[in-house]
This record gives structure tokens, sequence and C-alpha cells, in this order.
């Protein structure tokens, strides 16, 4: 999509805190964090939320997670975290590439 912010910074058009990448996902610090570390993590192709992507796909974005999840364990023991997605606009999703939310919780 051309004008989507997401697929944009997958295409490197805008600049992004990357902190994973592999063929199929990205995930990068939000720019309006809700706590340290506050990531997203998107499927490298646009798809809409939940409702419009395969389901090998979220296999590759929920893999990301976990290794994200792991990083942040591993690098600064986080032992605590909030996993979340928001579908739709009823439900708060206010950028319409799927995007996956995690907001470690630090003590």
């Amino acid at each position: 999509m051309d004008n989507c912010i997401f697929c944009k910074i997958v295409r490197g058009e805008i600049p992004a805190e990357k902190i994973y990448e592999d063929d199929h996902t990205v995930a990068f610090l939000d720019i309006n964090p809700a706590s340290k570390r506050h990531t997203l993590v998107i499927p490298k192709k646009h798809y809409i939320n939940m409702f419009d992507i395969p389901a090998d796909e979220l296999a590759y974005v929920m893999f990301a997670v976990k290794q994200v999840i792991a990083m942040y364990e591993h690098e600064y023991g986080m032992k605590h975290v909030n996993i979340q997605n928001n579908n739709g606009t009823l439900a708060g999703q206010d950028v319409f590439h799927l995007h996956i939310h995690v907001v470690p919780k630090w003590e």
C-alpha cells in the first residue's frame, strides 16, 4: 500500500528503530511508547488486521513476537509483558496494517 506508514517503514522510506527483522516481519520501537521498549511487530506484506492475514503469515508474525520477548528477557531481564492487537476502528485500531504491540512491564 503506497500510503501505509508501516509499509513505508518496511520499504525504508520512513526511519524506524528496528530491533528485529527477518524475511517476513519487522519489529521496531513504538514512537509513542506505553513503556520502555514498547515494540510493534508487523508482517512485511500488507494485511489490514487479523481478519485479513492468512494463518501461515500470522505464524511468522507470532514467531517474531516470541523472538522479541526472548531478546528482552535475555538482554534486560524482562519477565512481564502485555501482547496486544486491535482489529477495527471500534477496537482501537488506528493504523490499518496488522501490528502486534509488545509492551514490557518493568518493576
